[in-house]
């Protein structure tokens, strides 16, 4: 059955959809021998090469999904022209394809990070339309009145629009510093910092403690990973 080329290419583990339309906006990708086209369809028995190397986009294996404790100082790509280490350095090797990370953490942002070889499982994970749910400890220098959390409840607008926390818990005071649990269902880059900027106030740490249904356990370790169950992994 004929998919577009895209996804077909993200189910077999070769990078996010995004990536992979990338690819081919740049000529790398051809089927049959023609270069292809944004919007292309191809069977999985079709020939396709990237970068005039064949893929294997028949071989799409099972699905492979783990969690990882994010530290404080590695960068969310595969590579940092600054020399930094990245999440992917501890990360073993998928039994095919590729890890794709779903969503991205800044530098000094911790926590829970995920990563597939199903490129168009992350896909859908990272789309606006998943309304999935982030949840993040946050610690900020000061100490906001009623008002101003009121305000981050309502909607502040940032540089790229709207935006606003679903859920904001205060959970205790410590040293000019304030701590809270907040929830939103967006992905924007730094969202939480900006939010929290906009309102005028500093994060000083953070850190992403569950992502959808799944919540980073008490027990891994900054660094660590852990693979997730087929059942698991079945409920994203």
């Amino acid at each position: 059955m004929a998919e577009r080329l895209q996804k077909l290419l993200a189910a077999a583990g070769l990078g996010s959809r995004r990536e992979i339309e990338g690819w081919i906006e740049a000529g790398r990708v051809s089927v049959n021998g023609a270069i292809a086209k944004l919007g292309q369809s191809a069977e999985p028995t079709d020939t396709i090469t990237v970068d005039g190397r064949p893929v294997l986009a028949a071989q799409v294996s099972a699905r492979e999904v783990l969690m990882y404790h994010k530290p404080a100082g590695e960068v969310t790509t595969r590579s940092d022209p600054q020399g930094r280490p990245t999440v992917f350095d501890r990360l073993p090797p998928p039994r095919s394809g590729r890890w794709v990370v779903v969503g991205r953490l800044d530098t000094n942002t911790t926590g829970l990070l995920l990563f597939t070889n199903d490129g168009e499982l992350a896909h859908r994970l990272m789309h606006p339309s998943s309304m999935i749910e982030r949840e993040y400890l946050v610690r900020v220098r000061g100490t906001p009145p009623p008002v101003v959390l009121q305000s981050l409840s309502d909607g502040l607008m940032l540089e790229d629009g709207m935006a606003r926390f679903d859920h904001i818990e205060a959970l205790g005071q410590s040293a000019g510093h304030a701590w809270y649990r907040v929830c939103l269902h967006e992905g924007r880059n730094r969202e939480v910092r900006r939010l929290w900027a906009a309102a005028g106030y500093e994060v000083s740490r953070l850190s992403r403690t569950r992502f959808g249904e799944l919540s980073l356990p008490d027990d891994l370790r900054p660094g660590s990973f852990r693979w997730l169950t087929a059942e698991v992994a079945a409920k994203l």
